[in-house]
């Protein structure tokens, strides 16, 4: 045997190593239980992966990123080794690892049952107990065919990649199975004899054996297009979770339990704030009284914040002719994400808007502008249409009718990296004021093959942005290919009050539509130069945000935002025009509060507060009337007696006009 030399890369250390001719990744690694996989030559491989000279090679542990979603993806096979072992002619369609879990889907008679589903999570288990071996091997496209004959939708797989050479970046999921490069089969080999006990086409890289599937669980399952396509079957989807250790799974499963909690749907109905008609349709919230009261003062403290910012504000109709989007390019980008067109005028075709950034172009163009005027920031709640598929439209996070708190600014170059600097300071600093403080930022380079402008124009552009986000002092996590079409962007990552983490602002600079719409400015020494767009969303959308902070603050808003601030609470009839007079005075400085006369018994008018979450609850009696005082009772049980009623009042206003978090 000849000797090789390996470099073993573990964070900042490189080892050098001497190894013989058939090491693998597994004999590098071998006195460390918690690696599960390795990347080669920055590609992720199995620890069997035999290593040649010169190799690096990087350990890939079972609790990284990487090492949660290989164990993952390995607990998705299993599964699919469980369903065609109890429902043989159950037909696979693909298993990736998502977020905090997989998937797989199946094509089979009839839906999975509850107790279908507690079968096939018994046989997983059993699977995993037996220690089956993940063998990779290399398999023509012929061969592949061959092999996985009785599998339909594994036969398409292959018939996409025979054609483009690769599956499209764009459908990710299935090119965990087929991507780039050859073809790959993976045997589950029984422990003690090596024979086959199942297969299925993937890429890999997998787990050594079955049993470094430390802790996972079956959680639902549902019904989804085959490929995300309402044009194709519909398949039987069953999601699941896997872990690096049973504490771990136990964690999430009791975040998963609070989230259930705090769902923003559930939320919205108890507290009467928003609704989804079926008369309008998937995705389209109507909000109600109480909703509204939170929209409106989010909406009104942002418009306060951005006029002191030194933002104007517009407003743009709701529809537009195709041209505007022709010249944007969003009708050859985004035309999936679009409402169909209206054929109006003639024949002419009228668009819902999806985006608002073209018509504020339209406003800047509107006439000549000086470079004394720049940068100019334009502001906009505006309402777009986005035609999401009703598999995907989900609560108020993911909507077809969103209003965006949109903002254009337009710069010249110099003025970019300063503009860029505010701008995120702005963003975070208006995030920390609805009461979210745990950042970090996301920079999202170009789309491969779904991009327009120069290399150089790109280069510009993540350079700024690169630039702006490290003056922030928050970590900053790559996203590569996940710019839009005309730029690159940072957005803001922001984690809640049980450790989800939501994409909330985003901040994109843009040197393509400038050029495609023709824009113009007058420089200080008289030529006309091209003005540079920065393209903002504070909040995302106003609906999505609104369910966010829902679920942040478990439906309990602090009193600033709460649609009921105060409840006025009588001991008796006797005491109702007590404290209306003392909600007038409340009422006179802008509190939103109201008075229970109902026939209820005081008790039971607490609990219906307490299940309002209203913050405050001022209680009166006849010893209150007689001391012009209430019992200031707080959201959490506490309770002060015969305290001033002036006193009660400036407290409310002082927590309100502090924005106290509680």
């Amino acid at each position: 045997m000849s000797d090789l030399r390996v470099t073993v890369q573990h964070a900042e250390q490189r080892d050098d190593r001497v190894v013989t001719t058939g090491t693998t990744a597994a004999d590098l690694f071998a006195a460390d239980r918690s690696v599960i996989a390795a990347r080669v030559g920055g590609q992720q491989r199995d620890l069997a992966h035999v290593l040649a000279d010169g190799d690096v090679v990087e350990p890939i542990t079972v609790d990284s990123p990487d090492g949660r979603a290989i164990v993952r993806h390995s607990t998705a096979h299993v599964v699919a080794q469980a369903v065609q072992d109890l429902f043989p002619k159950a037909r696979l369609g693909i298993g990736p690892p998502i977020q905090n879990g997989f998937y797989y889907d199946f094509d089979v008679e009839k839906p999975f049952s509850a107790e279908d589903l507690k079968a096939i999570e018994k046989r997983a288990r059993e699977i995993v107990k037996a220690g089956q071996r993940f063998s990779r091997r290399a398999v023509t496209d012929d061969a592949a065919r061959a092999e996985l004959a009785d599998e339909p939708y594994k036969l398409e797989l292959i018939g996409l990649k025979s054609s483009a050479g690769e599956v499209d970046a764009n459908d990710a999921d299935a090119a965990v199975e087929v991507g780039a490069g050859e073809l790959t089969i993976y045997d589950n080999l029984d422990a003690k004899t090596g024979e086959l006990c199942w297969k299925d086409l993937c890429r890999g890289p997998h787990v050594p054996t079955t049993r470094h599937i430390p802790a996972f669980a079956i959680q639902r399952s549902a019904a989804a297009y085959w490929r995300g396509s309402e044009k194709n079957p519909q398949l039987q989807r069953i999601y699941g979770t896997a872990w690096e250790s049973k504490d771990a799974l136990a964690g999430h499963l009791a975040m998963l339990a609070e989230a259930e909690k705090r769902d923003h749907r559930r939320l919205g109905a108890e507290l009467d704030l928003f609704s989804f008609p079926t008369e309008l349709g998937p995705g389209l919230a109507v909000f109600h009284p109480k909703g509204g009261a939170i929209r409106t003062v989010m909406e009104d403290y942002s418009r306060r914040r951005h006029i002191e910012a030194g933002y104007e504000f517009v407003n743009t109709p709701h529809i537009t002719k195709s041209t505007l989007y022709e010249i944007s390019g969003h009708l050859d980008w985004f035309a999936d994400g679009m409402y169909p067109p209206m054929s109006l005028d003639g024949g002419t075709d009228y668009y819902l808007k999806p985006m608002n950034c073209p018509m504020h172009i339209l406003i800047f163009k509107s006439r000549g502008r000086s470079y004394r005027e720049l940068p100019l920031r334009l502001f906009e709640f505006g309402t777009v249409y986005r035609y999401e598929k009703s598999g995907v439209v989900h609560g108020l996070t993911r909507v077809r009718g969103l209003t965006q708190d949109d903002a254009h600014l337009f710069c010249a170059r110099d003025q970019l990296p300063e503009e860029l600097d505010s701008t995120l300071k702005f963003v975070l600093g208006l995030l920390r004021d609805y009461g979210l403080t745990d950042f970090y930022l996301e920079l999202s380079t170009r789309p491969e093959g779904k991009a327009i402008g120069t290399d150089e124009e790109w280069e510009q552009a993540t350079s700024l942005l690169r630039e702006a986000a490290e003056k922030q002092d928050l970590e900053l996590v790559m996203d590569p290919g996940g710019g839009a079409f005309y730029g690159p962007k940072i957005s803001v990552q922001a984690k809640d009050a049980i450790g989800r983490t939501w994409q909330l602002s985003t901040i994109q600079v843009d040197f393509q539509l400038p050029q495609r719409f023709d824009m113009e400015y007058q420089a200080a020494d008289g030529t006309r130069q091209r003005p540079f767009m920065i393209h903002r969303a504070l909040f995302g959308t106003i609906e999505r945000f609104f369910a966010i902070l829902l679920e942040h603050y478990a439906g309990a808003m602090p009193p600033w935002l709460a649609p009921v601030q105060v409840v006025g609470i009588p001991i008796t009839d006797e005491h109702v025009p007590y404290l209306k007079d003392v909600a007038a005075k409340l009422t006179a400085k802008g509190i939103r509060v109201e008075v229970d006369a109902s026939d209820n018994r005081m008790q039971k008018k607490i609990r219906d507060a307490q299940k309002q979450k209203v913050p405050y609850m001022l209680i009166a009696g006849a010893d209150d009337v007689a001391k012009d005082a209430v019992s200031f009772r707080y959201r959490d049980g506490t309770q002060r007696n015969a305290v001033p009623v002036d006193e009660a009042v400036a407290e409310i206003l002082d927590a309100v006009e502090r924005r106290i978090q509680v």
